[in-house]
Order: C-alpha cells, then sequence, then structure tokens
C-alpha cells in the first residue's frame, strides 16, 4: 500500500536528477550539465529547476545562467534569478534542517518541439565581492537539479 501511494504521489515524473556540487563551493567556471531524452513531444510539461542548499548560502537569491539544447542542436538560453532567502536573510525552500531544497519554475506548460537528446547545461552568475576564492566560488550549494512534471 505504501509503495503504490508513493508512486502515485509522483506520477507527473517525466524526468528528475541531480548532481552534487564540491563542498568547496559552485565554482564560476563548472556547468552542471543534465542529459535527458524526450519521447513526448505533444504534452505540456512545467520544467524545473532544483537547488539544495546549506546554511552556509548567505544570499538573498541566486542568478544562474541556462542553455536547453534540442536533438536539432537550437539552443534555448535563460538568464534567471529565484529567491532564496526573505528579506530578514531566513532561508526558502523545504526543509526541517539546515538544508533547504528549492523547487524553481523554469519553462511553464512547456512542449518539447522533437524528440530525442536533450542537454540542459545551468552555471552560476553570482556576482561577489572579497577574495578570488569567495568571487569565484559559491558556497552553500550542495546539488544542482532539474525536472520535469506533465502539465495537467
Amino acid at each position: 500500500m505504501c509503495l503504490f501511494c508513493f508512486s502515485a504521489c509522483d506520477a507527473k515524473r517525466v524526468y528528475d536528477s541531480y548532481q552534487t556540487i564540491s563542498q568547496n563551493g559552485w565554482n564560476k567556471a563548472d556547468t552542471v550539465v543534465l542529459p535527458f531524452r524526450i519521447t513526448d513531444t505533444l504534452a505540456k510539461n512545467n520544467v524545473f529547476i532544483n537547488i539544495r542548499n546549506n546554511n552556509t548560502f548567505k544570499f538573498n537569491k541566486i542568478v544562474l545562467i541556462s542553455e536547453l539544447l534540442d536533438p536539432n542542436g537550437k539552443k534555448i538560453v535563460d538568464t534567471l534569478q529565484y529567491d532564496m532567502a526573505d528579506a530578514s536573510g531566513r532561508l526558502l525552500g523545504k526543509g526541517f534542517t539546515t538544508i533547504k531544497e528549492h523547487k524553481f519554475l523554469y519553462k511553464p506548460n512547456f512542449v518539447f518541439s522533437s524528440s530525442g537528446d536533450y542537454t540542459l547545461a545551468i552555471r552560476q552568475a553570482m556576482a561577489q565581492s572579497g577574495s578570488v576564492q569567495e568571487r569565484t566560488n559559491l558556497e552553500g550549494v550542495m546539488n544542482v537539479g532539474f525536472r520535469i512534471e506533465k502539465e495537467n
């Protein structure tokens, strides 16, 4: 019964994957690359970028550059900004411990134009002051992921 309930709760999932970020921080030169395959070119999908962070993340927002490459070589590039904390600095997201999970809407009601192999590449674009280490490594981000859910 529990197994049925668990799988039913995730019936919308088309794709879901995470990559682990170095404990030293997410370097500006490091791109998270998430390959995936699409077979349904008729369904509307909600596409999300997921971030897991801990309490060493010290910013209210995160800025990302995404590049979605389709099987025909067409690339969609977006600059994205999402809230990570409220005005008082309290981290947003789900989680009861010092680890928070954020599910950011990336492409609502998105229809993939072609079936085949896609790639989503994500890099951080945070402008920081301080030492070279602080300017190039974004601390506190533990995992970066990508999820596709079928729209009802």
